[in-house]
């Protein structure tokens, strides 16, 4: 990602994003179910949907979308993960983009998707922004979907600490409208101790 983000401060390099590829990998040819995200998806805006994966890494989920038959652009400000996404994914569109200052011209989706704790790794005070950039991207009544570690071990190494009321109101103020929350991305029911959320919203008819 671009270098003030919390995620750039971890150090990314071509090595470090073939080997993350390669360990999804090891866990997918293991017998590991990691569809939940894109079933989520597909349930809310099925194919031939647009769908918008922000902060999409080395392009598992949008590989998944692709070849469910959505339309997918794949967006990530780690052009290292977008190169890995390139190669072993050619079928989908990844582009190399921040996202609190995303302009994809011409474009509008029926669902964007934040997964794999990219609002966490957002860098400080930008998640507003991002919200917003999100929200232009998005069709009247298009869904936003985010899911992250919001509690204890579930918060990521050097990730931020975001609160689910705070991405809410944000959210709120980007034009967006609360749906659903659940502690899993396989939609387990919501607890104020869960440490994990994963949240729906609908983007309003005008953004004002």
């Amino acid at each position: 990602m671009d270098a003030h983000t919390r995620w750039a401060a971890l150090g990314t390099s071509s090595a470090s994003a073939r080997a993350y590829h390669a360990r999804v990998a090891a866990m997918i040819a293991g017998g590991a179910d990691l569809d939940a995200e894109a079933r989520v998806v597909l349930e809310l805006a099925p194919p031939p949907s647009r769908v918008l994966d922000a902060g999409c890494g080395t392009g598992r989920i949008a590989a998944t979308l692709t070849r469910a038959g959505c339309d997918v652009v794949g967006v990530d400000a780690d052009p290292h993960m977008i190169g890995v996404a390139d190669e072993t994914d050619p079928a989908t569109t990844h582009v190399v983009a921040d996202l609190s200052t995303l302009e994809l011209p011409g474009q509008a989706f029926d669902l964007v998707l934040l997964a794999g704790n990219v609002v966490p790794y957002l860098a400080d005070g930008t998640l507003h922004a991002v919200l917003k950039r999100l929200a232009a991207h998005l069709r009247p009544g298009g869904h936003l979907v985010a899911g992250w570690g919001v509690e204890g071990a579930e918060i990521p190494r050097g990730a931020a600490r975001v609160r689910p009321e705070d991405y809410d109101r944000l959210a709120h103020a980007a034009g967006f409208t609360a749906a659903d929350r659940w502690a899993t991305w396989d939609r387990h029911p919501w607890s104020p101790t869960a440490g994990y959320v994963v949240m729906t919203h609908r983007r309003a008819a005008s953004l004002g």
